[in-house]
């Protein structure tokens, strides 16, 4: 016997089917057959809809946390100090050709 994966459903789907079960014209038994998701997964995904659905109008959506370019600039400047020193060292102990 075959062991089956799990389906990965991208999140336009997750919110076509959500808002099918949110509309009201189906029942879960049909829309599950339609969409071949089972039952309460539906369920699951009109809660979250729900849920989240006041979210949408304050603007709080997938926002990503601000990237701190000081603390990238510092780590790439350590970086490149370290790889520098490296390429010294190992130039003089014979290990690292001169030609780079």
């Amino acid at each position: 016997m075959a062991k089956s994966t799990r389906r990965k459903h991208s999140s336009a789907f997750k919110a076509k089917v959500a808002l099918a079960a949110m509309a009201g014209d189906k029942t879960l038994a049909e829309l599950s057959q339609q969409f071949e998701v089972h039952p309460n997964q539906i369920t699951n995904w009109k809660r979250q809809l729900s849920e989240r659905a006041a979210a949408v109008f304050d603007g709080g959506i997938a926002t990503e946390p601000p990237i701190d370019v000081k603390g990238m600039h510092a780590k790439i400047g350590q970086l490149t100090l370290e790889n520098d020193f490296l390429e010294s060292a190992l130039t003089k102990v014979g290990l690292l050709s001169a030609k780079r």
